[in-house]
């Protein structure tokens, strides 16, 4: 297993919720949920720079039969940009795009089943989100032995 904090990004439209690691790569933990548009770049790279990140983890929307549509070439123009981004200040980060189909459903599963409601859970569902990207990518590199995804 890979040492070093590891942040994960569910990017949408409105929004985008962000999970961070423990430095053991055991742990994925909401972080933030950062609005779309002037600055947000920016605010990951401060948060990866921040957390001392050596790895992007970004969920990348597939249809069910595991192909790429409008929204997955959408999601891979993004994550250049954020690692772009995040690069000026360290050019030795990494980005991985995972598979993230069903991650919204089990997030929005898992706060109604822990009792958010309405507009609480939508606050903290691309948080969440995230989480669940991350916790998978985790486990995946855990069991594996190899890192999750693939790199951009």
């Amino acid at each position: 297993m890979r040492q070093g904090v590891r942040i994960a990004l569910d990017i949408g439209d409105a929004r985008i919720g962000v999970a961070s690691s423990d430095p053991h790569g055991i742990l994925a933990t909401p972080v933030c949920t950062i609005p779309r548009g002037r600055g947000d770049l920016d605010k990951i790279a401060a948060l990866a720079a921040e957390l001392e990140a050596f790895e992007l983890v970004v969920g990348l929307p597939r249809s069910l039969s595991g192909g790429e549509g409008p929204a997955a070439v959408k999601i891979r123009e993004t994550a250049g940009q954020v690692l772009d981004k995040v690069r000026e200040g360290n050019s030795e980060t990494t980005l991985r795009l995972v598979d993230e189909r069903f991650t919204t459903v089990t997030a929005e599963r898992m706060l109604r089943e822990r009792g958010k409601k309405g507009s609480k859970r939508r606050a903290v569902v691309d948080q969440a989100a995230a989480v669940v990207i991350l916790q998978h990518a985790l486990d995946f590199e855990r069991e594996t032995g190899n890192p999750p995804g693939r790199p951009l």
